[in-house]
């Protein structure tokens, strides 16, 4: 506006409402010279205008694409150690999970029986090796049926692998149980092979938030991996003879049917819990996503006492 108005005092009529082209027509009658100075001007100013609009749209855009696709690289190299990390921890700690199947065997069987035949599959469940002696720990209620036998014809057949990642099948025999907190031992014998205990985690400084991971065989496909987070601590559920589990540890890793028995894993591959529990969709047997684990640090108090003296502390007297 400043410059038309300029332009417009040295014209010989005054023009006060113009467009672009009144710039240059309102000087005719004007001194030549101011008028080429005027034209020159104005292109001037229009030339510079377009070369800075211009450099902006093209400088912009291409900023905002290199910091787009920088963003992007880093999202996925970060998704790239999120998922190694993943794999690590459970090529970490798989081999020292078992499968535990409970076992039938028909009423004519002899003691030397081959549990590959003629026995009947009545349910499944996980477990972990507890040390290198051949202790698994699992759950009471996958093995109940075996605990409360009264007919000699239930067994238990446990799947592993050794450290060499061989895998074998044992029969497992009850070491000690303790139903108050849902928790079970078996032996089994190694034969000279080499076993992979779990690593021993803490659950007293747990942080609701925090990654954990399940390795269990749901449905009884064996290890299996499911990842979720802390849900919830201290939570309350019904043991197996309808007592109290206390200090329970909420998650939202699934844990399904055939999981129970299984270690809970925090991000460092260390043992933070025993799935056992599982509120279920109404009708489908399918996870909620409200699950529970027996804290390792009761486990740890309690499995001790089942292996020396076959019952928990509290009941020795």
């Amino acid at each position: 506006m400043a410059v038309a108005i300029a332009s417009s005092k040295a014209c010989s009529s005054v023009l006060y409402t113009f467009n672009r082209s009144d710039l240059v027509l309102a000087c005719s009658g004007s001194n030549p010279d101011r008028k080429r100075r005027s034209v020159i001007f104005g292109s001037s100013l229009v030339l510079a205008s377009t070369t800075l609009l211009g450099s902006s749209q093209q400088k912009f855009p291409v900023e905002s694409a290199i910091a787009l696709e920088k963003i992007k690289e880093k999202e996925e190299e970060e998704l790239e150690e999120e998922e190694e990390r993943n794999v690590n921890l459970f090529q970490k700690t798989s081999p020292s999970v078992v499968f535990i199947e409970d076992i039938e065997l028909p009423k004519t069987s002899s003691d030397d029986y081959n549990v590959e035949d003629n026995a009947k599959i009545e349910g499944t469940g996980s477990g972990f090796v507890w040390d290198k002696l051949g202790h698994i720990v699992t759950n009471y209620h996958v093995i109940s049926k075996l605990a409360t036998d009264q007919s000699g014809l239930q067994r238990c057949k446990v799947s592993l692998v050794d450290a060499m990642g061989t895998k074998f099948t044992k029969e497992g025999k009850i070491v000690g149980l303790d139903p108050d907190n849902d928790l079970a031992v078996l032996k089994i014998e190694t034969e000279g092979r080499e076993l992979k205990p779990v690593a021993l985690g803490t659950s007293s400084d747990l942080r609701v938030g925090q990654s954990c991971f399940a390795i269990g065989n749901p449905y009884g496909y064996e290890n299996t991996l499911t990842i979720g987070v802390v849900s919830g601590l201290g939570r309350e559920i019904p043991s197996p003879n309808g007592k109290s589990i206390r200090e329970a540890i909420q998650t939202d890793a699934d844990i399904n049917s055939g999981n129970s028995g299984g270690p809970l894993l925090d991000s460092y591959g260390h043992t933070i819990g025993v799935n056992t529990a599982t509120f279920t969709r109404k009708g489908t047997g399918m996870s909620s996503g409200v699950n529970f684990a027996i804290p390792i640090d009761t486990v740890v108090r309690t499995v001790p006492y089942l292996i020396v003296y076959g019952t928990a502390y509290r009941d020795r007297f």
